[in-house]
Order: structure tokens, then C-alpha cells, then sequence
């Protein structure tokens, strides 16, 4: 097979009237999930566990069999006993690394090519495949295909490695420039990405990791938190086809945009109601918490629960100049515990200090309205 030529930007042949209502839709419900970001008093804090989950089901969608109680674990210091699920969880967690780096990086300038790569060598960081190439355009052609395919046999090949950078040069600036409306702009920029594949490795994550960054760039949302893995990782077979499609039929374009929208329409619901639910979560637990322990670091635990929801108990994170010492800090624990707020994940052993659990956070966020 020969290297496929990406279309031209700004716009290939699509067919937009057919697509008005899908575009009014999706506009609608990014809407509604805006409004309830703007209505959480600490998003990074409240959709932790969510940013984390996008992180476990984009992964997913290329291969990964770490789950959201692994990585979990993993950060409380219960490491897989397996070696290819360390990697797994490495990968998830470099994935939310890059999205934490980029959101001060689009503070002080637009989004570039060289935070692109930069992203990709976070990425990449500490896990198989490292050594392709990390942090830079591939030097050599790739394709898809099964494991062991030749190219001869792939189902794509991407735009040999000598016009990389020219094509990553007018992706750049198309990523940048005005549009009809943003969420198309988005669905090709994503694709036109992919067909490009710039990288030996990680293309398909960091092209997902690009979507809440260009809806914040764009001021479609306020923050860099919509989540849409859940959704291609249901339909991963649809969407793979989909880009696949761009590459041979006529109508590729237009089809492919048409399932972009309707995944953010269907996803941007599916995280409005989960955004609520946890809203309606944490203050309920601040009631109750406040109540149960009448402790004045009540809320400090509520936060560090909501951001970490499997901890290590020897673990004292609020332990400031003014914070708890470790035996109150065990006692509010205790509390918890005790009144079934906390759960233990194993008990504490020789050196080993018990890890705890909240429970519902976790089962929220990976439960139905997620996948």
C-alpha cells in the first residue's frame, strides 16, 4: 500500500446541511455541561476521579487492561503484582500527567507543535515505547494493522515521514483558525490528526487528549474537563471505521463528523449527570461529615477524599502547621470508617498501613452513566 495523501485543510467536500441538527444538539448539551462546571466550586478537585477514569478508558481503547481500581490502588501504594498491568497503569497516569501539564501551558501561550510533542514525550514517559522516537515527529513509516502485519497487508498506512511536518504545519493552522462552528472544527481536527498519525506511538491517546484542550482554547468550555472515551471506547469498532473511512470513500468526511457529534452530544449528557451526581455527593458527605466528626479539618478530608479516593491511612497529606496531628487524624478516619463512609481495601499488616476507600465516589464515576 502506498502512504495516503491527507486532504487539504481548511475544508474537505462535506455535506453541512445535513448535519445542522446534529451540530445544534451537540452545542446544546456542551452547553449544559459547561453550566454545571461552572457551577462546581472546585471542578479539579470534584471531577478528579472522572479526569482519571478518561484517562483508564482512552488508554483502553488502544489496548490497556488496567482498570480505575488499579490506578487507584496503584497511587495508594498497592502496586499489580503484574508486570504488563504496572505498565498499563504508568500509561494511564502519564496520560493524565500530559493533560494536567497542558492546561498552564495554554495559559501563557496558544496551543504549538512543540507543546504537541512535548505532551507526547510525557506520554510516552517510562513505558513500552519509549525509545519511538519519544517527543518527536517519526522518522520512519508506520501503518496500521494487526501485530506482525506487513505493510503490504495494512488496513492504512499514514503520509510518509518526509511530509510529516508539512502536514503538522497546516494542521497547526487550521487548528487555529475560524470556523462555521467549533465542534466540526474539532471532529477534523481530531481526524486529520489521526491520519496523519505524526508519531510511532501514542497517536491515538494524545489525539483524544487534544479534545478538551481545543474546546477550552476555543471558549466552548471553561475548563478543560469533557470526557469522551467513555463513548468512543463503547463504539470502538464504529469509530475506528469511521476513521478508517476518511481515507477511501467519498462520503467519509461527512459521516465521520456526524458520529463525532452525536458522541459528544451523548457523552457531554452522560457527564452532565455524573458532574450532578457527584455535586449532589459531596454535599450531602459535607453535611454529614461535618456533623459525624464536628472536626475542623472536616472539609480538608472531604477534599482529599473526593481528589484521592483510595488512600493509604499513614498517609497525612493535611498535616500543615495548623492541621491534624496523626492520632486525630486517625480518629476522624476511624469515624468515618466506623459510620461506613470509608471502606478498608486491606488492613493494615507489619509496615503496612492500611488503605481505605470511598466507596461511592469510585462506583459513581465508573458506573453506567461513564461506560
Amino acid at each position: 500500500m502506498k502512504p495516503f495523501v491527507p486532504p487539504t485543510l481548511p475544508w474537505p467536500h462535506i455535506a453541512w446541511e445535513p448535519l445542522i441538527p446534529s451540530i445544534g444538539r451537540a452545542n446544546r448539551a456542551l452547553a449544559q455541561f459547561n453550566g454545571i462546571l461552572h457551577g462546581l466550586p472546585n471542578p479539579a478537585i470534584l471531577l478528579s476521579p472522572m479526569t482519571t477514569q478518561e484517562a483508564v478508558l482512552s488508554s483502553k481503547i488502544e489496548g490497556t487492561q488496567a482498570s480505575l481500581d488499579d490506578v487507584l490502588k496503584f497511587e495508594a501504594g498497592d502496586k499489580p503484582k503484574e508486570e504488563s498491568l504496572s505498565d498499563d497503569v504508568q500509561k494511564i497516569l502519564n496520560y493524565r500527567q500530559a493533560l494536567n501539564e497542558a492546561v498552564p501551558a495554554l495559559q501563557k501561550r496558544p496551543f504549538n507543535l512543540n507543546l504537541l510533542k512535548s505532551l507526547h514525550a510525557t506520554l510516552l514517559a517510562g513505558v513500552r515505547g519509549n525509545d519511538k522516537a519519544r517527543g518527536r515527529f517519526r522518522p520512519v513509516q508506520n501503518w496500521i494493522g494487526r501485530p506482525g502485519q506487513s505493510i503490504e497487508k495494512a488496513s492504512y498506512v499514514p503520509p510518509a515521514p518526509e511530509r510529516v511536518l508539512e502536514f503538522m504545519d497546516a494542521w497547526e493552522k487550521f487548528y487555529h483558525a475560524d470556523s462555521p462552528d467549533p465542534l466540526v472544527q474539532l471532529a477534523m481536527v481530531h481526524a486529520q490528526f489521526e491520519l496523519i498519525h505524526p508519531f510511532l506511538d501514542g497517536n491515538g491517546r494524545l489525539g483524544r487528549i487534544l479534545i478538551p484542550l481545543f474546546l477550552t482554547e476555543k471558549g466552548v468550555l471553561e475548563q478543560p474537563m469533557f470526557y469522551l472515551s467513555a463513548y468512543l471506547e463503547k463504539k470502538r469498532t464504529i469509530y475506528m471505521d469511521r476513521l478508517r473511512d476518511l481515507s477511501h470513500r467519498p462520503d467519509g468526511w461527512t459521516r465521520w463528523i456526524e458520529f463525532f457529534l452525536q458522541a459528544i452530544e451523548e457523552q457531554a449528557a452522560a457527564n452532565t449527570r455524573t458532574a450532578r451526581s457527584i455535586l449532589a455527593l459531596y454535599q450531602t458527605k459535607k453535611t454529614q461529615i461535618m456533623e459525624l466528626t464536628r472536626s475542623p479539618w472536616a472539609m480538608a478530608v472531604l477534599d482529599q477524599m473526593f481528589k484521592q479516593p483510595v488512600f493509604s491511612a499513614s498517609n497525612v497529606p493535611l498535616r500543615k502547621k495548623n492541621g491534624p496531628s496523626r492520632q486525630a487524624y486517625a480518629l476522624l478516619l476511624a469515624k468515618l470508617k466506623e459510620a461506613k463512609i470509608l471502606t478498608t481495601v486491606h488492613p493494615s499488616s507489619g509496615r503496612r498501613a492500611e488503605v481505605l476507600a470511598f466507596a461511592e465516589l469510585i462506583e459513581l464515576c465508573k458506573g453506567p452513566q461513564m461506560i
